[in-house]
């Protein structure tokens, strides 16, 4: 009987030590791989925290109502390191911006980020671009 129990307390410890491993996906499995898509819109709320930096999009559609896209970005860490810092973004807060990235594969409104174009044409790289033939 210990010895059973000593099995599934290892098997059990095994287990939660791969869950992170577990929850990390590839992008490719939620995300639209292609070229690029934009969306318009003003930038409505960050949420500057880990495992991935989240905006908030509304975008005014043809019809005059207002949407609002959830967009995924990388870590903190690693927007800090490519010179973006979350003073950056909040300055950013309720201006207009133009969002270049990868839709969600399952349509709803989600993608996830590359870049940020501002309206004056400076871009803000927030996404992965190494290796990525299709980047803007």
């Amino acid at each position: 009987m210990k010895y059973k129990l000593s099995v599934a307390a290892v098997l059990g410890a095994l287990l939660l030590a791969a869950l992170p491993a577990i929850a990390h996906h590839s992008l490719s499995t939620e995300f639209q791989m292609g070229k690029p898509s934009a969306i318009t819109g003003v930038l409505s709320r960050i949420d500057w925290e880990n495992p991935h930096i989240y905006w908030e999009i509304s975008v005014k559609e043809a019809d005059g109502t207002v949407s609002h896209w959830n967009v995924e970005g990388l870590p903190p860490s690693y927007l800090h390191r490519s010179g973006v810092d979350r003073a950056d973004m909040m300055a950013l807060m309720g201006k207009e911006v133009t969002v270049h990235g990868r839709l969600a594969k399952d349509g709803s409104k989600l993608m996830f980020a590359l870049d940020f174009t501002l309206p004056d044409g400076k871009v803000i790289p927030v996404g992965p671009r190494s290796g990525d033939p299709n980047a803007r």
